[in-house]
């Protein structure tokens, strides 16, 4: 019975050790700071997407426009597009030898995939 209540006694003794270093740590002295920042978000261009049109959203894909451009710069004369699918974009025209097509893979950069 003895054991029992030195043990209740260590025990409330730890406890009260805690609560004490506890609050000492929590009294230790008034630390509050208040700090305010002001930002206008108008430096250099403005706000980053806000009000602007939605531009440059659908450029992970080939425009038909630009295959059209590359097709023509790689010599290919009257270029037009024939065909868009998912995967390939098909620019139709005529070169040197008569006609020919350009495929270009329907991603981003418009790589050429076949001529």
């Amino acid at each position: 019975m003895i054991s029992t209540f030195a043990k209740a006694g260590v025990a409330a003794l730890i406890a009260l050790g805690g609560i004490s270093a506890t609050a000492s740590a929590a009294s230790a002295g008034p630390d509050v700071q208040y700090r305010v920042y002001v930002q206008d978000g108008y430096r250099h261009g403005g706000p980053q997407g806000w009000g602007r049109p939605d531009r440059g959203r659908d450029r992970d894909r080939c425009a038909p426009w630009m295959a059209e451009e590359k097709a023509s710069r790689m010599g290919l004369r009257r270029a037009r597009v024939v065909d868009v699918s998912p995967r390939r974009v098909v620019v139709a025209g005529f070169d040197r030898q008569g006609r020919d097509r350009v495929v270009f893979a329907n991603v981003r950069g418009c790589p050429v995939i076949r001529r």
